[in-house]
């Protein structure tokens, strides 16, 4: 039997985190089709990014793959087809057949309307909400022994913010910005800047578009420098680091989203 789709714990307050390309798994009808094998998913996925949802008390963590549906793409390009739609990878042996991609947009379909219903239920209690839109990213794409990527088109954490009325929420975005590239990462600080690699995903961009006044949605890219990303070996003082650093910065959101 397939396992869930998702997991949304709700919890008491206006801060809920995401990580919707957490999942690795694909459903059973589908299984067989793939052209591509487990380490050559789990590389463009953004796996681990569970465990830093626990920043918020509102949690939206995604189990499937986004080689099933991408659920921070517009509908019409969720279902990766063609090379082009997955950083050249043939993603299938043969194209799935058109009743298996209709169940993926109707688990598409079904996401958005557990998530809007959540984000209303909570906009009800708490008037205004933050959304921490969690993501990582490669840094290493020439391969495992070659040069990382130029650091100064590759921060520790880019925060896509090109989806939304950044006037609107500035007091939360530049709060953001300073209390995480404050914190003290193991000795050392963090770079984080704002829109350098990601501007913000379809998620993050729905979220602005149907509660342009009520939700901020931080669509964050920490480098995957908290783990081997060819192997998937993850260095687990630095993936902790990391979730006490967004954690941090998450609190000092929550207080200006106070006196909004």
């Amino acid at each position: 039997m397939d396992g869930p789709i998702w997991e949304m714990p709700w919890g008491d307050g206006p801060l809920v985190a995401a990580a919707i390309h957490n999942g690795h798994a694909v459903r059973s009808e589908l299984v067989d089709l793939l052209a591509l094998g487990d380490a050559e998913r789990l590389y463009e996925e953004d796996p681990f990014t569970d465990a830093w949802t626990t920043i918020a008390p509102t949690r939206i963590v995604v189990c499937r793959s986004r080689f099933e549906m991408d659920l921070n793409r517009p509908r019409e390009q969720a279902v990766y087809l063609e090379p082009q739609d997955a950083w050249g990878l043939q993603v299938w042996k043969t194209r799935p057949p058109a009743d298996r991609i209709e169940r993926s947009l109707a688990q598409y379909d079904a996401f958005y309307r557990h998530v809007r219903f959540l984000l209303e239920e909570l906009i009800a209690r708490h008037g205004h909400l933050v959304v921490f839109d969690l993501h990582t990213y490669n840094y290493r794409r020439s391969g495992p022994d070659a040069p990382e990527a130029d650091p100064q088109q590759n921060p520790d954490v880019n925060l896509g913010t090109g989806t939304m009325d950044r006037r609107r929420w500035a007091p939360l975005i530049d709060r953001f910005l300073a209390d995480l590239a404050g914190f003290d990462f193991l000795g050392r600080r963090l770079d984080v800047r704002e829109n350098v690699k990601f501007r913000g995903g379809q998620f993050s961009r729905w979220i602005h578009q149907t509660f342009p006044e009520s939700v901020c949605a931080l669509a964050a890219e920490v480098k995957k420098s908290f783990m081997d990303e060819w192997t998937g070996q993850l260095d687990r003082d630095r993936h902790e680091a990391v979730r006490r650093a967004l954690e941090s910065a998450a609190a000092g959101v929550r207080e200006e989203l106070a006196a909004l």
